[in-house]
């Protein structure tokens, strides 16, 4: 804890938590096993997609100890299980499953112990060989979504679209689906 509103970073850092500006612009894959407490799921549930093993264990203790989660659990939870789910692990501390944790949209896959890394490296290949614009503006857009509304996400479609249509990455990706072959994007 470093002050008033900030945890474990300084005001010009990005935050690993998402909870402020700075943002990261490049996507975040987690793999997660084992035992996944407190923090473990608030940097699980900043990522942008997830990846966990069948056995691991999850729970937001803080209620247990009197404390609330700071790393953006109370925010994240709610966003993606709704309240009543949400509130049934907040506010108990209880454990819960990766079957539990996939049904409430905490992760986005459940694989074999062992394998979660793996996968997690795979999908994070799959996202790299993206064009990094189009990565970094789809990410971007979606952030607005969340914290500004649709309606204004969905105002920023027309001159984010007209910049990535103006990129060397949407021409190359545009001649290699013509020339049946693998885009060489170069995020310009």
């Amino acid at each position: 804890y470093l002050g008033d509103n900030t945890l474990l970073v300084e005001d010009d850092e990005i935050d690993p938590f998402e909870s402020r500006a700075p943002f990261r612009s490049k996507p975040v894959v987690f793999a997660v096993h084992g035992i996944c407490f407190t923090l473990g799921i608030e940097m699980m549930l900043a990522a942008d997609v997830v990846v966990a093993a069948t056995d691991t264990r999850f729970a937001q203790v803080e209620v247990k100890r009197g404390l609330v989660p700071t790393g953006g659990a109370t925010i994240r939870m709610e966003e993606r299980a709704g309240w009543g789910n949400a509130m049934r692990y907040l506010l108990t501390g209880d454990e819960f499953d990766a079957p539990t944790a996939l049904r409430l949209g905490f992760v986005q896959e459940i694989v074999e112990p062992g394998r979660q890394r793996e996968r997690a490296i795979e999908l994070a290949k799959i996202i790299a060989a993206q064009a990094p614009l189009a990565v970094r503006a789809t990410i971007e857009n979606a952030r607005i979504a969340l914290r500004e509304g649709a309606e204004v996400a969905s105002a920023l479609f027309g001159s984010t679209q007209t910049r990535l249509l103006a990129s060397e990455d949407f021409q190359d990706g545009l001649r290699s689906f013509k020339e049946k072959r693998a885009p060489r994007f170069k995020g310009r």
